[in-house]
């Protein structure tokens, strides 16, 4: 596979941010930074995203480095928004868009990497033009849209909710 250990160390921990995020979308249909499973999304992301900047096939600052910038601005928004605006329900649409796109994003360079490189020796996917990559995130793209779909109506419910206590 040849990763070196920033690599090893950065795979490690984007998958268990995926993980987490998967859990809490299973959970509580969102990444809820107030629980265990939106902590551990939220800091492994973070630590993903860092990481990422220094790794690079093609050597120099990339098109990866910029979606790991984009994500970590994406998490650390909501993350002021979970903070800072505790009180108002319209942050909480964008704490949850902000926090399903970064993870969307997140997959974008996970499929990439993980077909061009799984299985060992024989990998799914020549490259990243390959048709298999473009039909997976073309996927993934209608669930990130249909997910976002659900978590706005289920905010606006959870909203209405908390307006009537």
């Amino acid at each position: 596979m040849g990763l070196s250990n920033l690599g090893i160390f950065h795979t490690i921990i984007g998958v268990a941010a995926i993980v987490a995020a998967i859990v809490a979308f299973v959970r509580y249909g969102k990444i809820h930074l107030g629980k265990l499973s939106g902590k551990i999304y939220f800091y492994g992301t973070v630590i993903t995203s860092i990481t990422a900047l220094g790794l690079s096939k093609h050597g120099g600052f990339n098109a990866g480095h910029v979606f790991s910038v984009f994500i970590l601005l994406l998490v650390l928004t909501a993350y002021f928004l979970h903070v800072r605006k505790k009180e108002s329900n319209k942050a909480r649409f964008f704490e949850n868009f902000c926090l399903s796109l970064s993870f969307f994003l997140s997959l974008v360079p996970t499929v990439n990497e993980t077909f061009t490189r799984v299985p060992i020796g024989h990998p799914l996917a020549k490259d990243i033009n390959d048709p298999i990559i473009g039909r997976t995130l073309l996927i993934l793209l209608v669930f990130f849209i249909a997910g976002s779909v659900y978590q706005f109506i289920k905010q606006k419910k959870d909203n209405n909710q908390s307006v009537e206590i």
